[in-house]
């Protein structure tokens, strides 16, 4: 289980990393397999994975060129110019919530060299660091 989502994650890293170079055709290939490896071994992909591709054709969304944003009634309404799919999110006020105190919580995914990393469960947190403490 922990090897799929390392898998995917990956594979998000590589297409993120082929789009900015312009090659979306891979970039849609890997998107496509990350989520054939997520459904094969029940993984369910992380919400930024989630919004990075369309769940229709599953093409990668690179905005301006294959994805348009548009904000309307409170939503932000991504249509993708593969196939037109609309994905429609309810867009929360900045202003309420810890995020807007800058802490995002201790499962939040961050970047590191182009790819988005898979946080640790809690267990993995405390193996981790009973090692770290073993090692003197």
């Amino acid at each position: 289980m922990r090897i799929a989502r390392e898998r995917v994650s990956d594979l998000f890293g590589l297409a993120e990393k082929e789009a900015a170079s312009g090659r979306s055709d891979l970039a849609d290939r890997y998107v496509a397999l990350a989520r054939r490896i997520g459904m094969r071994y029940n993984v369910r992909l992380l919400t930024e994975y989630r919004e990075l591709y369309c769940r229709g054709c599953s093409s990668f969304w690179v905005e301006g060129r294959t994805v348009r944003t548009r904000f309307r009634a409170g939503r932000r309404v991504r249509t993708c110019l593969t196939c037109g799919r609309e994905r429609r999110t309810a867009v929360r006020s900045r202003a309420s919530g810890p995020a807007s105190l800058g802490w995002e919580g201790p499962n939040a995914a961050r970047r590191e060299e182009g790819a988005l990393v898979i946080p640790l469960t809690e267990e993995e947190t405390e193996e981790l660091s009973e090692e770290e403490t073993e090692e003197p």
